[in-house]
């Protein structure tokens, strides 16, 4: 699955396959303004830390055909528009991330034709780097997994969360990829159910062997002996190996600790933030109480109680037993191995 994220370059239109229709209707959402692609952002239209800082890379090329219309301020323009670009989620790093790269690479160069040639290839660079690095992380995944595993999920990690293969799920796939017959747990992961509506749908039109679980259901699979392994994707990876993901996933991972099952992330190296030292600085988003007082168009709280919807929770350090990216797989003391392996130039 890799044309949930196309870009018709004649437009300059962004064509997202629209996530929170999935899995029973399949339809394109077209960006063709800044603010169509912070909507889509925003709304979870696409989602994923990946799949996130690749729609900003193209998003980028938006801002600039927007900003022309200002004429001679165009460049104010495009500051303008980049900044609420790289705004619209707090948590997921390669958002920043991927404005920051293209705003690099366009430091100095003054013709906007030019400028867009330039972040066109770059954004389009982006895009397939980022499936080649799934790939390249299921690889070194799925070495870790055993032949009749039975993986647990939380979220989505697939190829809908990033360019495509996934980074998760890509990991899974690596492993079927070498023959090995393995079958996943996808928790549901509420409210947004991502679990649920899309790991389900990636894994199951793959024909890969998955069952959905509540999330309540994770301590009795586990003390039954049913959950092998644990992979899970990340949103942000701190310096000190702290990992913010989708909420629940803290709880997961102390689970696997205390039923001792090995617990990984899976995630790019355009995920880590080395500016952070540890987990307790990173912005947690609070998300719409709509997400959590409704299903759908329905009601399910009493009107006035007010509800938690943090959408992310972090995961301690001390509770991962590795972390797989495309360079290898990282161990503890993951100050050290981080600072090594993705302490260099994180370039597309």
């Amino acid at each position: 699955m890799e044309d949930h994220i196309r870009f018709d370059a004649e437009a300059c239109t962004l064509l997202l396959l629209d996530q929170r229709k999935l899995p029973l209707i399949e339809e394109t959402f077209a960006c063709r303004t800044v603010e169509d692609v912070v909507f889509a952002l925003q709304t979870m239209v696409v989602r994923g830390a990946p799949a996130i800082g690749v729609s900003a890379a193209y998003g980028c090329r938006i801002a600039l055909r927007q900003a022309m219309a200002a004429g001679a301020y165009w460049r104010n323009e495009l500051e303008r528009l980049l900044s609420m670009l790289a705004q619209a989620r707090p948590t997921a790093v390669n958002l920043a991330w991927a404005v920051g790269v293209m705003r690099e690479a366009g430091a100095g160069i003054q013709d906007p034709r030019e400028l867009g040639e330039v972040w066109l290839a770059l954004a389009m660079k982006i895009h397939a780097e980022d499936i080649a690095m799934n790939k390249a992380m299921g690889r070194f995944g799925g070495a870790l997994l055993a032949d009749g595993d039975t993986v647990m999920t939380h979220c989505n990690a697939g190829a809908l969360a990033t360019a495509g293969y996934g980074t998760a799920l890509g990991v899974i796939r690596g492993a079927v990829d070498m023959g090995k017959k393995i079958s996943v747990i996808a928790n549901e992961t509420r409210p947004f159910l991502q679990g649920a509506r899309l790991t389900a749908y990636e894994l199951h039109k793959d024909g890969i062997p998955v069952t959905v679980a509540c999330d309540n259901a994770c301590s009795l699979l586990m003390k039954r002996g049913l959950v092998d392994k644990v992979v899970v994707g990340a949103d942000r990876i701190v310096a000190n190996g702290d990992v913010a993901n989708k909420i629940g996933t803290s709880g997961v991972a102390i689970l696997a600790r205390h039923y001792g099952i090995p617990f990984y992330v899976a995630a790019p190296s355009s995920t880590f933030d080395l500016g952070t030292p540890d987990g307790s600085l990173i912005p947690i988003e609070d998300r719409t109480p709509l997400e959590v007082t409704h299903v759908g168009d329905t009601r399910i709280t009493p009107e006035g109680v007010p509800v938690f919807n943090y959408a992310f929770d972090v995961t301690d350090h001390s509770l991962i037993t590795g972390i797989i990216t495309e360079r290898g797989v990282l161990s503890p003391p993951y100050t050290s191995s981080i600072a090594e392996i993705i302490g260099q130039e994180r370039r597309p």
